[in-house]
């Protein structure tokens, strides 16, 4: 059965009641997971990057306030949908293991061995991007979870274009990844196009 993720992002502004609502909102509209980021800007960019550039550093304002995830786990128990967090560092799995169903894993992230591995200990299901990762990276990701002992393991076929130009979108590799990794692999949509995702669960089943 096709489960969708609502994806939250950093579009909460760092506010609680914002957050709430996109948590009731995705619940109203039949979602059956919602996804957040946390992030610290310091730890994502380089120190050369910040000083040189004004737009990296106004990100900080895209930052989750941690203690907002406790919160936030009770606002999605409150309103029938399952919470699922992306970290960008490692001390982020330790904040959110307590509260999540689900912890997704960045696509250019999935050669991370350290964060991967941490994830797995978690014990909990684990969603991996392919955005900006190619084949021999995602089946790398793949038997590092599998070999630490990971028990559920979704992929998600993505392309990393904001928008996602039709021509590029290539549904069939869900297929392909399928085939490759014997796991169950669905679509992470950044084209603006609604029939993708009709197509997407129609023809293969994502």
């Amino acid at each position: 059965m096709t489960k969708f993720i609502s994806e939250i992002s950093s579009n909460h502004n760092n506010s609680l009641n914002r957050c709430k609502k996109l948590i009731k909102v995705s619940a109203e509209s039949g979602f059956d997971i919602v996804k957040f980021q946390l992030f610290k800007i310091n730890e994502l960019f380089s120190a050369e990057v910040l000083n040189k550039s004004k737009k990296h550093r106004l990100r900080k304002k895209w930052e989750l306030d941690e203690k907002l995830i406790p919160t936030l786990a009770k606002e999605c128990k409150k309103n029938n949908i399952k919470f699922c967090v992306t970290p960008f560092y490692l001390k982020a799995v330790d904040v959110i293991k307590p509260y999540v169903d689900y912890i997704k894993i960045a696509s250019y992230e999935i050669l991370w061995t350290d964060l991967l591995v941490k994830c797995v200990k978690t014990k909990k299901p684990i969603i991996i991007s392919t955005g900006m990762a190619n084949i021999k990276e995602v089946v790398y990701a793949v038997k590092t979870l599998r070999s630490n002992g990971a028990k559920k393991i979704i992929i998600l076929h993505c392309v990393s274009n904001y928008p996602a130009e039709l021509n590029s979108l290539n549904l069939s590799a869900i297929n392909t990844i399928r085939n490759k990794t014997k796991l169950p692999v669905g679509w992470s949509d950044h084209s603006n196009n609604p029939l993708v995702i009709y197509r997407a669960i129609e023809k293969w089943g994502a």
